[in-house]
């Protein structure tokens, strides 16, 4: 279950991190918390353009390390919020979440879809 402070931060402007561990070592991307959905069984979907390595990186380890905060969003101590999520990924290049992604980023070439394991407020 993603908590109610994580779908907040989604509402409001901020950047997201994705990191992925491959044969060259880790490595990150960057996206939008606006180009972010959630499925209907509670996976983050997210468009992907380019993300060649991120792709090359999850086909040979799954595992996924996102943070995403918010400025806009009140946190633990103040203003600004964000969340470090743990999780699984694939890409995903046909069917139902990749239809409705792709319909609203024209540019998506694939859809990387999370699976979250855990989601932890770190602000």
């Amino acid at each position: 279950m993603i908590p109610e402070k994580l779908l907040e931060v989604l509402k409001k402007d901020g950047v997201v991190a994705i990191a992925t561990l491959g044969q060259d070592g880790p490595h990150m991307v960057n996206t939008w918390n606006s180009y972010i959905r959630i499925s209907e069984d509670g996976r983050l979907l997210i468009p992907a353009g380019y993300m060649n390595r991120t792709e090359a990186n999850i086909a040979e380890n799954n595992r996924v390390l996102v943070t995403l905060g918010s400025s806009k969003v009140a946190g633990k101590m103040g203003p600004g919020t964000g969340f470090l999520i743990e999780g699984t990924a694939a890409f995903i290049t046909s069917g139902a979440d990749f239809d409705t992604m792709k319909a609203k980023f024209a540019w998506a070439r694939a859809t990387l879809a999370i699976t979250i394991d855990s989601a932890t407020q770190t602000l």
